[in-house]
């Protein structure tokens, strides 16, 4: 045995060398370990911030008579820099739900049938041509996809929809859908790909078309990555920012209508936190919506894992 060009003697040379590996080992687990617990770190470290700068509207007497948790679900005005400023959450969060439908209802059809499509039809040339341009969506930033939303999509869909303005939830809806195709696409792609091929031989061999087979064998089986991906997908569009700031008309109004103006929680913070007074009860009501958001989109991801994991359990007949 050797080390480089010197050959090792017997012994303490050996030993040496063991000792010497060991310690590298030793350093690098500590490197790696290192690593994991500072993203771990960094992420508490944000929340600790936004919950910290959010404390006042819970804890602070001055700004809870300015804004409070009563105000903002009773007060129906989003108004904050009026003579008279008004917190209310509930023309947010109508704008926030109108838009996230939309989106829903756009990019979970499309990208399930496109990973079917992929999965259990398409050649495998053109497979390799058909999931890299749909997973290219996922690389085009947010801006863009905003910018295409408010100077062509809301150009295209005001003559066909009547919508009695350019810019509303379901344009924002539709373009926030376009960044959401490729998630739900790239998770039941990656399900549908598990799925054991003894399961589409067994129902083809019964009888069954492949469409039958597609659809009544595969997509079930898949269903638990199918699920993570569709709340996957909406964890990503109830906290999208860019393209609903600059594709929604940035409105905040109370309305059930998809076509009117809408504003969402991302929005309102993206658009009023940079103009505001630091330690204001407006300061801290925009860091109360982004401790809100948190909230949302980490209940939204414990119930992915739970959906996932019993629908496992159920599948394996647990």
């Amino acid at each position: 045995m050797t080390t480089g060009s010197r050959p090792l003697r017997p012994g303490h040379d050996a030993a040496a060398f063991r000792r010497h590996q060991i310690l590298r080992e030793n350093v690098i687990a500590w490197i790696l370990r290192g690593c994991a617990f500072s993203a771990v770190a960094g992420l508490l470290l944000i929340v600790l911030f936004v919950f910290k700068e959010a404390w006042p509207i819970l804890g602070d007497r001055v700004t809870q008579q300015e804004a409070n948790l009563a105000g903002f679900f009773s007060q129906p005005l989003w108004q904050p820099v009026s003579e008279t400023p008004k917190y209310g959450f509930t023309p947010l969060f109508a704008g926030t739900i109108k838009v996230v439908l939309v989106s829903m209802l756009f990019a979970v059809p499309i990208g399930v049938l496109a990973a079917l499509f992929a999965t259990e039809f398409a050649s495998p040339r053109l497979r390799e041509i058909l999931k890299p341009c749909i997973e290219l969506l996922a690389g085009i930033p947010s801006v863009v996809l905003g910018f295409f939303g408010l100077m062509v999509l809301a150009s295209w869909l005001q003559p066909i929809t009547h919508a009695p303005v350019r810019l509303n939830a379901f344009n924002a809806g539709i373009a926030l859908g376009l960044g959401i195709i490729p998630t739900v696409f790239t998770v039941c792609e990656d399900a549908l790909r598990a799925v054991p091929k003894s399961f589409r031989e067994a129902s083809l061999a019964l009888g069954a078309t492949p469409w039958q087979t597609a659809w009544n064998v595969a997509l079930p089986a898949a269903s638990a990555g199918v699920g993570a991906g569709v709340l996957l997908g909406l964890a990503r569009a109830v906290g999208e920012t860019m393209i609903v700031l600059m594709a929604s008309g940035n409105a905040a109004i109370t309305s059930g209508d998809v076509f009117d103006s809408a504003r969402t929680f991302s929005a309102t913070i993206a658009a009023e936190l940079a103009e505001v007074v630091v330690g204001s009860p407006h300061y801290a009501t925009l860091f109360f919506l982004g401790a809100l958001l948190f909230l949302l989109t980490f209940f939204i991801n414990v119930a992915a894992g739970a959906f996932v994991d019993r629908l496992r359990r159920k599948l394996a007949g647990a």
